[in-house]
């Protein structure tokens, strides 16, 4: 059984999110909370796997809250809950630790599939939703990348680990990415836990933000 912590400050919103989650043989919601701060209070007593994580919220915000979450040992997944016009927010939660995000407008299918991922490790959303989001937030961003030259975070990573990650970075599916490159579902799931392992990075999400962040993968705009 994945069990499901909701924080999220309307009451609606909480209620229609346990109805369609309590529905599912497999998942079951076990704790609410109307802000960070009661989320993070009644984390610090409970033990869960997955935890909805709404941004905008009173006393503590969502990311705020992430960030105290997951700084403890055994922390739970959290999956970011968001619209279009906070992507700003949306970054800030994955730098914090979140393991990814879900669109509040979300088919319920979409949401369902999404907490089952997370509970596995498995990449939160399409990668191509992930690249959409990024490619809105990262042009309005600082750069980070070097003037000139290779970062040198990628001097770890072998020719064909590169070329993995730019895939990944360009929103492909792991079927994708079989196709382009030649590999064997095997040897290409194989080249991603390297990824994460070399560059201590924790899921799919990072490594889309990592290929930014080293100027690996264009910036839009």
């Amino acid at each position: 059984m994945i069990t499901v912590f909701l924080v999220d400050d309307q009451a609606l919103v909480r209620s229609g999110f346990a109805l369609l989650i309590n529905a599912e043989d497999d998942l079951e919601v076990v704790g609410e909370a109307a802000d960070g701060q009661q989320a993070v209070d009644a984390l610090a007593r409970q033990q869960v796997d997955v935890v909805l994580m709404d941004i905008r919220m009173p006393r503590m915000d969502g990311i705020e809250a992430t960030r105290c979450i997951l700084g403890r040992p055994q922390p739970p997944k959290i999956l970011i809950l968001t619209t279009f016009d906070l992507d700003e927010y949306v970054y800030a939660g994955l730098q914090a630790g979140a393991s990814g995000f879900l669109l509040k407008d979300a088919r319920p299918t979409e949401l369902l599939s999404a907490i089952r991922n997370v509970a596995a490790g498995d990449a939160v959303v399409a990668p191509s939703a992930t690249r959409r989001l990024l490619e809105h937030v990262l042009p309005t961003l600082p750069a980070t990348s070097p003037p000139s030259g290779p970062d040198s975070r990628l001097s770890v990573l072998t020719e064909r680990e590169i070329d993995v990650l730019v895939e990944i970075a360009d929103g492909a599916t792991n079927a994708e990415i079989c196709q382009r490159l030649y590999l064997a579902e095997g040897t290409m799931k194989t080249h991603i836990g390297r990824l994460l392992s070399k560059l201590g990075i924790r899921d799919r999400v990072g490594l889309v933000l990592f290929a930014y962040e080293t100027g690996l993968a264009p910036r839009a705009g």
